[in-house]
């Protein structure tokens, strides 16, 4: 069963993260904010110094865990063995979270730590891992005409031969410039639907692949967002993630099986910018009269700390949403009901507390002296990307209602 308190073997990683926030991302957090699309050199021995946290994490339930895969049971249904298994997804959510509460635009940026490179881990085989496992994989899925449904996507692919051809453009890519490799979201055959909806792992520097343009954005802005386009771009034919079958009764549903893995991570980010904001709102309100009952207003005082104990409420149900949908992937249960509630909670949670705190600091934390304000741009985001507050209440929806995408638009 699951545990509401952090596993004993992964404090020291969630303390080496924590501490890799405090002292590299926070005190360069806004000098990359001002200077959008530079790249933050200093996060090039980050880079390496996670993949050793990563490893520490992950090591240590990895050996145990191979003992404990599920065996099928008598009945046909799948059997775990106890006790429950703490691995790679919850591993990533609470390091995001801490690397968050630094600076989630560096967090985006940091060398191997792309959205594709959950994807793989999600859907990749063995043989794909070996090869791509090591590079910094970008996640390219939007496109001009095709944003939260997923399922309008034009960019498309055609076997030749022993090689996918991929044409067409994508938008909003997160690292898609600084990353090594990307993963690309095509359609076989544009009249099949969602059935025929694949990824694509496309190496950079591939011939036909070219980044066009680098967007300025509200927040997040350590982190390069661009638009890529694909023009008869070659891969080789086992680049593709999953199943090259179209099976229409299957929907897309591999493909899909991703976000299971991405939108917990997207949650965990939110969980980290909403704690850092409540943290600091209340180290500046210390500073303020009226902040204690001792003081000259004692109303000013308990307001203000009933606020943030509505907040830091708000905050813990989000974390624990997103720590369940973690766990229910590391247990290879089924988690896209819970994956969409943590992203949904988690995303409107830390745009209130980000906005609520600025007003409760007043002018200082609507200025640049003070990092809540910036915290305030970034939050929006986390409730935009990897489907939006409305895709993920209709996931919901569709998944409690037990209906189909066709029956409940």
């Amino acid at each position: 069963m699951i545990h509401l308190e952090i596993p004993k073997r992964l404090r020291p990683f969630v303390a080496q993260a924590h501490a890799l926030a405090e002292n590299c991302l926070r005190p360069i957090a806004r000098k990359y904010d001002l200077a959008e699309h530079e790249y933050p050199v200093e996060l090039d021995i980050l880079g390496s110094l996670l993949d050793g946290v990563s490893a520490g994490g992950g090591s240590a339930t990895a050996s145990r865990l191979r003992s404990e895969e599920p065996t099928p049971g008598g009945d046909g249904t799948t059997q775990k063995t106890d006790p429950a298994r703490n691995g790679r997804n919850l591993v990533a959510v609470l390091g995001m979270m801490e690397l968050c509460w630094g600076d989630v635009g560096l967090a985006l940026t940091i060398p191997r730590q792309g959205l594709g490179n959950a994807a793989l881990s999600a859907v990749g085989t063995p043989e794909q891992r070996e090869r791509f496992g090591k590079r910094w994989i970008a996640m390219a899925i939007t496109e001009p005409n095709a944003g939260s449904d997923s399922a309008g996507i034009r960019t498309s692919a055609r076997l030749e031969g022993d090689e996918w051809v991929i044409s067409g453009e994508k938008i909003f890519v997160t690292a898609g410039e600084r990353a090594d490799a990307v993963v690309v979201w095509a359609t076989l055959d544009a009249s099949l639907g969602r059935a025929a909806i694949k990824s694509f792992l496309v190496p950079k520097g591939t011939p036909g692949m070219r980044v066009v343009r680098l967007d300025h954005k509200l927040g997040i802005r350590a982190s390069d967002t661009a638009t890529i386009v694909f023009d008869n771009c070659r891969v080789p034919k086992d680049n593709i993630l999953g199943s090259p079958e179209v099976n229409v009764s299957k929907s897309f549903a591999g493909v899909m099986k991703t976000f299971d893995n991405t939108r917990p991570i997207i949650a965990a980010m939110a969980c980290g910018v909403a704690r850092a904001a409540i943290e600091r709102t209340k180290q500046i309100l210390e500073r303020v009269p009226g902040w204690t009952a001792d003081m000259r207003s004692p109303w000013l005082g308990l307001h203000a700390q009933a606020e943030l104990a509505t907040l830091e409420a708000e905050l813990e149900a989000a974390r624990l949403l997103t720590l369940k949908a973690a766990w229910m992937a590391d247990n290879r249960l089924p988690n896209s009901l819970e994956a969409s509630m943590a992203k949904a909670k988690a995303g409107r949670m830390v745009t209130d507390v980000t906005l609520r705190c600025v007003e409760l600091c007043g002018a200082c934390g609507y200025a640049e002296t003070e990092l809540l304000e910036k915290w305030a741009r970034d939050a929006k985001i986390l409730d935009i990307f990897e489907g939006t507050q409305q895709i993920q209440m209709l996931v919901v929806a569709r998944r409690i209602l037990g209906k189909s995408s066709a029956e409940l638009r």
